[in-house]
C-alpha cells in the first residue's frame, strides 16, 4: 500500500510526459501530410530535382 504513494505520482508524470509529446507532434505538424508520405514510398526517385504535384 506505500509503494502507490510512488506510483500515482509517477503514473501521472509519465501521462502528462505523454501528453506533451502528442500536443508537441499537433503544432510541429507531423499530422499534416498523412497520405504524402506513404506515396512517396511508391515512387521511383528518377529525377531528384523534378518537383512533385501537391498532396491533397
Amino acid at each position: 500500500m506505500n509503494m502507490l504513494i510512488y506510483l500515482i505520482p509517477i503514473a501521472l508524470f509519465l501521462g502528462a510526459l505523454g501528453l506533451a509529446g502528442f500536443l508537441w507532434s499537433l503544432r510541429s505538424g507531423q499530422y499534416d501530410d498523412l497520405d504524402g508520405a506513404a506515396w512517396r514510398v511508391l515512387e521511383e526517385d528518377e529525377d531528384p530535382g523534378a518537383q512533385r504535384p501537391p498532396a491533397g
